[in-house]
């Protein structure tokens, strides 16, 4: 009996201990987790860390979420929790320094108008005005905002990159500089030469529109000595015909650390060419002089890269007639060509690219050259002497021949570059002195090589960033209205971004994927889904013809489709067809709560079996223990000798 009763109370206690663990660490232990992914997807990153830990003054983060539709769909469901689960993350780890609210933008409400003005991107979902929203809008204490206007779930490798930026952006809001040194008329014409052209004057590049909406822009000469220090990136744009005191200042700025996107051309059809006759022998590939080969970067500007399986359909006159063709120096290059592992490439959806250049293999120990935008294997090189005026466009297709490489066109350069100039700076040009001015500008010591590893983008092609090639303008009352229809603004502007962005936040865009699918689950939502499928079509077919019918009996028989009086057998028949329209539209409801509602069975199955799982093991163990430890002071128990 005593040992019943002891076998009972241990299972008792194992019980109420268990209880008690559970319920303490509830209230004490809410932030402690175990991230057991491959690759710590749900570990906040040391940058990340960083960036909330310099938090010196309150952001607040209104998250706008239509909960009813995230609710009813998995998917959206799934990845809404996790950008609530991240958002409540750092939270906790700001130090009081972020003030979270989570919205929902009921339709038609106070909240949906406050979505609507801050910008957020709602997907209407049905004729009766019905709005999706899942946008994020932070803001700081000195009204300073920043806006996600849709969380995408294409995205979701770099949600914890994309909600730090939103953190940098509000505690580092002074404006970047970003130094702009261009041989293209990027900013448009000079104005004495524009003065010349009229009404026919080429405009700024709508680009430039984009770039000056988050940067401050500094056009710098090309016949700068110096470039300042306080800019934040140098946006190089087809240099050519450089003096060595430039090249000398490039060099130097990227030594020091400076940050660069260069925007190299082996032949840039966007070159206004000079006043007066065409020159032959006039070349328009870029030109850095012994820069790239010094860097370790290879481009062969006599040739450019062409692709026919990403061949763009023009139309060009030839001899007085217009012919259409497949010009593979133009590609259209969908998002396989694009890298998805880097935040510049990995949304743009697809680029245009104009007779680009090729970016070799790294030359120098110690550079690392990542693609961001490939060919095919079936691209070739292609001389740029089939670019001279006058010549067939026919040619390029009916010499091609594939070359069986993958072709990079633009690429992130990284690593400890050496000076292209290992004896100093040159001498000023001949007959011309050093002003005392340009003297102070050189006050840095000459650097043989560059500080810290260097962050460069390099883009094969400086054409793509031309109107053309990537927007549709219009004029609207004297405003001009850009309509981009391809991904090439966003590629210059994510690259800007990049580089100008805080070491921390360049650490978290580091990360690469951490999502591994569940095909398990997948195949059973889909079976799911797939059973009430047939009934859905049937119904559905069946819904269009009622109302068929009930539109013939409506209109009558009559030619032109003339209303006529019904009678009564007519009005009878209408009246069932109205009945059995109403019957199937419910039938139809049913079948998708139906599905919906097994879908969610499924996941609320898979929850509790996650989640009940390990406490039904300690449970075990704790009786198993119990039953153990009961058994062990049995065993211990004087027993009278026999």
């Amino acid at each position: 009996m005593n040992n019943k009763l002891l076998t009972g109370v241990g299972l008792i206690t194992a019980l109420v201990l268990l209880l008690a663990v559970n319920m303490f660490s509830s209230v004490s232990f809410t932030s402690a987790r175990l991230d057991l992914t491959e690759r710590q997807a749900y570990t906040l990153s040391e940058g990340t860390l960083n960036i909330l830990g310099k938090l010196d003054e309150p952001v607040t983060l209104r998250l706008f979420l239509s909960e009813k539709v995230a609710t009813e769909t998995p998917s959206v469901t799934s990845y809404a929790n996790r950008v609530r689960d991240m958002l409540h993350e750092f939270q906790r780890r700001a130090g009081g320094n972020i003030i979270l609210r989570i919205i929902d933008p009921e339709p038609f409400s106070e909240d949906e108008d406050r979505a609507v003005g801050y910008g957020l991107h709602g997907i209407p979902l049905d004729a009766e005005g019905t709005t999706f929203y899942f946008g994020l809008v932070g803001s700081n204490a000195t009204d300073d905002e920043v806006v996600v206007p849709y969380m995408s779930m294409e995205r979701e490798e770099f949600l914890e990159y994309d909600l730090a930026k939103v953190l940098w952006q509000l505690s580092d809001i002074d404006t970047k500089v970003m130094g702009l040194l261009s041989t293209l008329p990027v900013n448009g014409i000079d104005p004495q030469r524009a003065m010349m052209m009229g009404p026919n004057a080429p405009p700024a590049w709508v680009i430039m529109d984009q770039i000056t909406q988050l940067f401050e822009v500094r056009p710098i000469e090309t016949t700068a000595t110096h470039i300042p220090d306080d800019v934040d990136v140098l946006m190089l744009v087809h240099p050519k015909g450089f003096s060595e005191q430039t090249l000398y200042a490039i060099d130097q700025y990227v030594m020091r650390g400076g940050r660069l996107a260069l925007f190299y051309d082996p032949f840039a059809e966007s070159e206004i060419p000079p006043p007066g006759p065409p020159q032959p022998g006039m070349s328009r590939s870029s030109d850095l002089g012994n820069l790239l080969e010094a860097w370790g970067v290879a481009i062969d500007t006599s040739k450019f890269v062409g692709d026919l399986q990403h061949a763009v359909r023009v139309r060009f006159e030839f001899q007085g007639q217009m012919i259409t063709v497949d010009y593979p120096a133009w590609m259209d290059l969908d998002a396989d060509r694009l890298a998805d592992k880097d935040t510049v490439t990995s949304d743009l959806g697809k680029l245009m690219f104009a007779t680009p250049g090729h970016i070799g293999a790294a030359t120098q120990e110690g550079v690392t050259i990542t693609p961001l935008v490939s060919s095919t294997d079936q691209a070739m090189l292609i001389d740029v002497a089939t670019q001279r005026p006058g010549q067939d466009p026919r040619i390029i297709v009916q010499e091609y021949k594939p070359g069986g490489d993958v072709l990079t066109m633009a690429a992130r350069v990284s690593g400890k570059l050496k000076s292209a100039f290992p004896d100093g700076a040159p001498k000023p040009a001949e007959g011309r002195q050093a002003s005392a001015d340009e003297g102070d500008k050189h006050e840095h010591p000459h650097l043989l090589e560059a500080k810290d590893d260097v962050n460069m983008i390099v883009v094969a092609d400086a054409d793509f960033m031309a109107d053309r090639f990537w927007v549709q303008v219009q004029n609207l009352l004297g405003t001009r209205l850009a309509v981009p229809t391809n991904g090439n603004g966003s590629l210059v502007v994510n690259s800007l971004d990049s580089l100008t962005g805080s070491n921390d936040l360049i650490s978290v865009r580091s990360r690469g994927a951490h999502t591994r699918p569940f095909t398990r689950v997948d195949d059973i939502r889909r079976d799911a889904e797939l059973r009430f499928r047939e009934k859905e079509q049937q119904l559905t077919e069946e819904l269009r013809q009622t109302e068929a019918k009930l539109l013939e009996l409506s209109r009558g028989s009559q030619p032109g489709g003339d209303a006529l009086v019904l009678s009564e057998a007519q009005q009878t028949e209408v009246d069932r067809f109205t009945q059995e329209k109403l019957r199937i539209r419910k039938e139809l409801r049913d079948v998708l709560h139906q599905r919906r509602k097994d879908i969610n069975e499924l996941e609320f199955t898979l929850r509790m079996v996650n989640i009940g799982l390990m406490p039904l093991l300690v449970i075990i163990a704790g009786v198993l223990v119990a039953v153990w430890q009961v058994q062990r002071r049995r065993r211990a128990e004087p027993r009278p000798a026999s």
